[in-house]
């Protein structure tokens, strides 16, 4: 997979990508496998890398010819591929939600999506029926003995790590309450405080929104232990997908968004249609004390945050009195309108996510912020052993081009100390998803590693497993994967021995 330019035929403008390749990756997947053995195309695995890469993302798009209107409103499904002693297998599965398996027996949609998918009959089919239909497709991460598989507007599905099976919706041993929202994008602490957590949250939102934070021991073999529980409340709709944390605080950037709920309410959007972006305003910082650090128990702190819009952070770390917090900032909320087709995006008219650190200074209340890299970019990651700590290089998906909007068809190691870059491309014929850092258990060095990213490969219409190097992302082995996955959202890396 070697970086080339494919020149449009009606402009001078070199094209990077053709928008059918792109396409091609929305489909429905047809099979589920359980442990296929994979032979490996190129290259080698590594000895020392060993354990399981999950993956969720959405697996069904279409139901007798209806699509959905975005992709986020796609039916979850955990994809496994586990390396162990120079072997490599795949395993994929449908969380079986309890809609799920009404819809695919029904064999249409018969609930309303959160990004816009509508059922048959028009807006009065749609009208009033606030429903949520629990999709299960955000994200999957190892508590206990348990794989979750979340979405963040209701409570997690717990599956068995090994085989993939739907136990059923889990209140995680009584901490949640039937219906309450459990964030799809939690962050482990690797053991600031003696012992790796599970960091977490939920948020209940209105004319004022409460943050409960959630701490779990996740160093044991059973459904692990709720250790640190607070809810604090803060003025205004809050829109919180991720957050970030450092030994001493957890950290959320809300958004300046507004919320009218009618076009919802009567049938004619999705609930995320009918966000919008307060021109002018500015977000909050909203810095929460953590239980376990030097400022327990107080009230938190708010800043005001720079303009532009964050689903993401990359990591946060403190220096002195500063906290640092690096997130991709949007000009704006990016959303697809009721009439437009998410396979025909016009990615010139859709903001492009810019990676930018921003210092707040607690004493002083002031704000510093710098733009680490002006490209394309998402899915930003550090080495998972500095969560909250200074990091000096991370990993990210980016465009092949190097301004403006576009897929991601690369990935991007940045040294954030003095910007140097190095690439590895799928371009012009491949498509990137999230890539994840696996840390090389036998060093210490930040950059020694793995990094293990899904590529859609247009040219063979199924998906690609590719291996790099951490330090100088060359390619160390590829993989054909033996189904067509879609573009997926996030996942996460079980080792072996963290394996119960």
């Amino acid at each position: 997979m070697n970086k080339s330019v494919l020149h449009s035929s009606s402009t001078n403008a070199p094209e990077y990508f053709d928008r059918q390749d792109w396409a091609s990756a929305y489909c429905n997947v047809e099979e589920e496998l359980n442990d296929y053995v994979l032979e490996l195309v190129s290259g080698s695995l590594p000895e020392q890398l060993s354990g399981t890469l999950y993956k969720n993302g959405p697996g069904r798009l279409e139901r007798s010819g209806q699509w959905v209107h975005h992709p986020f409103d796609g039916d979850g499904m955990i994809t496994a591929v586990k390396i162990k002693n120079g072997k490599i297998t795949f395993s994929n599965r449908f969380v079986q939600t309890e809609a799920w398996k009404e819809e695919e027996k029904a064999g249409k949609f018969i609930y309303r999506g959160v990004f816009g998918t509508q059922k048959s009959g028009g807006p009065l089919a749609n009208a009033f029926d606030l429903r949520l239909k629990n999709i299960a497709n955000t994200h999957v991460v190892q508590l206990g003995n348990e794989l979750l598989a979340l979405w963040e507007a209701a409570g997690p599905h717990a599956l068995n790590p090994n085989n993939l099976e739907t136990f059923g919706l889990s209140n995680l041993g009584g901490v949640l309450q039937p219906g309450e929202a459990f964030s799809a994008h939690p962050r482990f602490d690797p053991g600031h405080h003696g012992h790796h957590r599970m960091v977490t949250f939920g948020v209940k939102t209105g004319p004022q929104s409460t943050i409960r934070l959630m701490e779990f021991d996740n160093n044991g073999t059973s459904p692990s232990k709720l250790i640190s529980d607070r809810k604090d409340i803060f003025k205004g709709f809050a829109f919180l997908h991720d957050f970030a944390i450092t030994p001493n605080w957890a950290i959320f950037l809300q958004n300046a968004i507004s919320f009218n709920p009618i076009p919802f309410l009567i049938g004619q959007k999705g609930a995320a249609q009918c966000l919008r972006s307060k021109q002018g305003d500015k977000g909050k910082f909203l810095l929460i004390p953590r239980d376990c650090g030097a400022y327990a128990g107080q009230s938190p702190l708010t800043f005001d945050a720079p303009q532009g819009f964050v689903f993401h952070h990359l990591n946060a770390w403190e220096k002195n009195q500063n906290i640092i917090i690096e997130s991709i900032y949007y000009k704006d909320f990016p959303s697809i309108a009721p009439h437009e087709d998410f396979r025909q995006i016009n990615f010139d008219q859709i903001p492009e996510g810019q990676l930018k650190s921003c210092s707040i200074n607690i004493p002083d209340k002031e704000i510093e912020v710098v733009q680490i890299s002006p490209q394309c970019c998402e899915f930003a990651m550090v080495n998972p052993r500095n969560q909250g700590l200074q990091s000096h290089y991370c990993w990210m998906a980016v465009a092949e081009q190097k301004t403006g909007n576009a897929p991601l068809q690369a990935i991007k190691k940045v040294n954030l100390s003095n910007r140097d870059e190095c690439f590895w491309s799928a371009a012009p014929r491949g498509f990137v998803s999230e890539p994840i850092m696996i840390p090389n258990p036998a060093s210490k060095l930040e950059d020694e590693g793995w990094i293990i990213v899904l590529v859609w490969n247009s040219q063979r219409k199924a998906t690609d497993l590719v291996i790099l190097e951490a330090s100088d992302l060359s390619e160390r082995a590829l993989v054909h994967l033996p189904i067509a996955i879609p573009y997926g959202l996030h996942g996460s890396w079980v080792s072996s021995k963290d394996h119960h």
